[in-house]
């Protein structure tokens, strides 16, 4: 993308800049229909969930992320008295997934990695928006400098490196070989499988024997965007500790909330 650009997402005008090789996208725009507004920020960086998050994609992506900083907030958040501000975070941990931008494009803006994560936040409806609307301003840029865009990869990636990487972290004893190793992740990519269409690859493969793709190749957009925030919520509670059993309950309640809240929607149904 060039140096700034709009995307309108339900009457909403939200900007995206270019940082050296990443698209940052406004936070500030995205609450501005909602009645709490900017103020939303605060409330979403300051839960324990969120700052797992952040602190899982900054020690993925950010060599100078300061982790043992963050372990002294973890330590404090939850608390009554705990506070916690974009400008907290980025200077107390040296994050940078997150920016605080004066001047005529000001704001807080966010990888899109993390925008997603604060969509998801903010509102179900409101995610598969932006969504729709990064796909269709990729898509006008990419006709133009023909490029090939693919909207089901992209959500593949936005939190697949977290969901491996909490796996490889967490879940895998030292000393396993390759084939030992693949099946771990095989096993917890079921589990989202599982958590979201009831049933494991093999047994979508098994049921349908003619298809040329996987159980993923024919999901809806809405099971995609679930799958991308299964991924980062089963990251996090990976890292809290969670038995697969525990967190499967957990996942497929969350699974099921959101696909009643995008599927029942009807202004969403006027996308396809």
């Amino acid at each position: 993308m060039s140096k700034s650009k709009i995307v309108n997402v339900k009457g909403t005008k939200v900007t995206i800049i270019a940082e050296g090789e990443n698209d940052f996208i406004s936070l500030t725009d995205m609450t501005a229909s909602f009645i709490e507004g900017s103020g939303l920020i605060g409330k979403w960086i300051t839960t324990k969930n969120t700052l797992e998050y952040l602190a899982i994609w900054e020690s993925i992506n950010n060599p100078n992320f300061n982790y043992p900083e963050f372990g002294v907030i973890e330590k404090e958040a939850g608390v009554n008295r705990f506070i916690m501000s974009v400008g907290q975070w980025i200077s107390r941990t040296s994050a940078n997934g997150l920016i605080v931008k004066a001047g005529r494009f000001g704001g807080t803006y966010a990888h899109k990695d993390i925008v997603f994560h604060f969509a998801m936040w903010l509102s179900p409806e409101f995610q598969i928006y932006l969504i729709r609307e990064i796909q269709r301003l990729k898509s006008d840029e990419n006709d133009r400098l023909k490029l090939n865009w693919n909207l089901q990869r992209t959500l593949a990636k936005v939190n697949y490196h977290i969901h491996t990487d909490a796996i490889k972290e967490n879940l895998i004893p030292k000393e396993l070989n390759k084939q030992q190793v693949n099946y771990v992740y095989a096993n917890e990519a079921d589990l989202l499988n599982v958590a979201l269409f009831g049933i494991t690859a093999k047994q979508w493969r098994d049921a349908n024997p003619k298809a040329t793709g996987n159980i993923r190749d024919e999901a809806t957009i809405e099971q995609l965007v679930v799958l991308s925030n299964l991924e980062s919520i089963n990251a996090v509670l990976i890292h809290q500790g969670l038995q697969q059993g525990e967190r499967l309950l957990q996942l497929n309640k969350i699974a099921i909330t959101q696909m009643k809240s995008l599927v029942n929607n009807s202004q969403l149904k006027k996308l396809k």
